[in-house]
This record gives structure tokens, C-alpha cells and sequence, in this order.
């Protein structure tokens, strides 16, 4: 039974038989395609609550969500074997939650990492793709980018009140998201830290960071065009924030050349990932999710509206 927030908690087992936990949404609404978010790194399924909430309750076309935390964030169980915590597990872990739920085909939004899931999972089960919608991430990814996680994941502030999180926050992201406001930094800080007897701490286990810290940036990172090619045939939409460090301009542009019939929204004033609540966002993807349920399958080329 949902909340008062609009969600219902579901746990469920990995394979590895460790317990994790989604968010539903709209669990009543049916006929339509379900959505299912996919949230970044250290991110959670709190990501998505106001998106989440749109999607499941827009009167032309309600959906049910289903918003997943991988293994070590949010209310899922932390993994002790740290290289578990990888994009081939965690695919893994969401085809367990789609059967355990009942979901055979769904629309996918997947920010950052997320994206990098939908990746592996057109390989792994391919008929389970309806629609994508990849925030911020391709089958390029931005060394720049990459060092800049890495740079703030390994000095992750530990401020003691919300005012001076949000003020931490500011200070390592602000001048790639000059458009947000103070709702937007405070909902960004309330949805990546949770409340201990510590005090407020990261809601993610520790040791993500070291699988981040791990990685030779001096080395060309591996490309998923194939991977990537292998979706062609499924309605594509790419957010992009216009600052972005990790999905480049020439990047998306060479995405539009392998998948013609690819949407793109180019946010400005955000940088990696842009936060999908705020502006038009709601409802550019809640109309493409409606124009590629409409369609039903391949589309032919799509306006860019950057």
C-alpha cells in the first residue's frame, strides 16, 4: 500500500541473496507502460520522488514507477565483498527486481551509472526495453568527468547541519549548475544523505568510493558503441546538461549519427546529471514516453530541441 508520499517500499532477493529495496509508485495503474528509474553512483531512488510522482499520477496517461537502490545505497543492504559493486551486477540485481515485480517490459530512465546499466541490460534482455531515457550518460564517458567524481568522492564534506551541507555541495558543484535554486540544492541534499546517530552521513556504503578511486584515468576508457548500436531500434531520448563533464556535445552528436530517430534535450545552466524534477523536464519525457507508447516500436528522425 503507497504512503502519504505516494510510494510503497519493496524488498526483494539478489541472486547473491542479498536483501534490496525499490520504490513503487502508481501500483494501481495499469495499461500503460511502467517506468523504471535507475539512479547514478552514490545516488538512490530518492533521486527520483518528484519525477516519480508526476509520471505516476498525470491524468492523461498514469504509470507506475518503480524507483531501484543498487546494493549499498539507500535502504539496500550493503555488499561486504566491495567488487560486487559493479555495472554487471547491479544489471543483475534489476532484472531480479523487474521478476520479482512482475515487470516483463518497461520504459527505462537511467541517470549517469544508470544509463550505463540500460546499456548492459539491450544485452542481457533486450525485449525488456520499450523506451530509454538516458540523463546524461552515452557510450562515451569523459575522463574530465571522471576525475571529477573522483576528486569529490574522495573529499565527500562531512558538515554537521543541512545549511552547511547544502553550502558544501554549492561550493564543489555551483558552477556547473548556476540554474538551480535553493529548493533545488536543498532537495539534491536532503535525497543524498540520510540522517544516523552520527549525525547526517552519505546514504551510500563507504566503499563505493575506493571502486571509484581505483580506476587509471591515464588509460582510454572502453567505449559501448556496440552496445549502444544494439538499441537502435528503441525510442531514445538523451538529456544533457549543457555544463556536463562526462557526456560531451561531440559525444551526443555522434549518438544521433548511430541512432537517427534519437530525441535530445540539451539543459542549460545544469551540468552532470541535470536534475530531471526541474523546468520542462516532466514534461518533455512524460510526452515522450506517451509519443513512443503511441508508436509502439522504431520512429523515424526526431527534432533536437537544445
Amino acid at each position: 500500500m503507497a504512503s502519504d508520499d505516494g510510494f510503497s517500499d519493496f524488498f526483494y532477493t539478489a541472486p547473491d541473496g542479498l536483501k534490496l529495496h525499490a520504490r513503487v509508485y502508481g501500483e494501481a495503474n495499469s495499461g500503460h507502460w511502467p517506468v523504471v528509474c535507475l539512479p547514478g553512483l552514490t545516488r538512490n531512488a530518492r533521486d527520483f520522488h518528484e519525477l516519480a510522482v508526476y509520471l505516476s499520477t498525470r491524468s492523461s496517461m498514469p504509470r507506475k514507477v518503480v524507483a531501484f537502490d543498487y546494493r549499498g545505497r539507500g535502504q539496500s543492504a550493503y555488499d561486504p565483498d566491495v567488487s560486487h559493486y559493479s555495472v554487471g551486477a547491479e544489471a543483475g540485481d534489476i532484472l531480479a527486481g523487474l521478476t520479482a515485480l512482475g515487470i516483463e517490459e518497461a520504459a527505462f530512465i537511467g541517470t549517469s551509472r544508470g544509463g550505463l546499466i540500460i546499456h548492459v541490460l539491450g544485452a542481457l534482455r533486450p525485449a525488456a526495453l520499450r523506451a530509454i531515457v538516458l540523463n546524461d550518460i552515452g557510450p562515451v564517458i569523459e575522463p574530465a568527468g571522471l576525475a571529477h567524481i573522483q576528486s569529490y568522492l574522495e573529499r565527500t564534506p562531512k558538515p554537521k547541519t543541512l545549511v552547511e551541507l547544502v553550502a558544501a555541495q554549492r561550493s564543489v558543484h555551483g558552477k556547473d549548475f548556476p540554474a538551480l535554486t535553493d529548493l533545488d540544492w536543498t532537495r539534491m541534499v536532503g535525497a543524498l544523505y540520510r540522517e544516523t546517530d552520527q549525525g547526517l552521513l552519505p546514504d551510500f556504503d563507504p566503499k563505493l568510493v575506493d571502486t571509484v578511486a581505483s580506476l587509471d584515468l591515464s588509460q582510454p576508457l572502453p567505449a559501448l558503441w556496440p552496445q549502444f548500436d544494439a538499441l537502435a531500434a528503441i525510442p531514445l531520448l538523451t538529456v544533457r546538461g549543457a555544463n556536463s563533464r562526462l557526456l560531451s556535445a561531440e559525444t551526443m552528436r555522434q549518438m544521433r549519427e548511430h541512432h537517427p530517430a534519437m530525441e535530445a534535450i540539451t539543459v542549460e545552466g545544469q551540468g552532470h546529471a541535470p536534475f530531471l524534477e526541474t523546468g520542462n523536464l516532466p514534461d518533455d519525457i512524460a510526452d515522450f514516453l506517451a509519443r513512443a507508447e503511441r508508436q509502439g516500436g522504431p520512429r523515424k528522425k526526431a527534432g533536437d530541441r537544445s
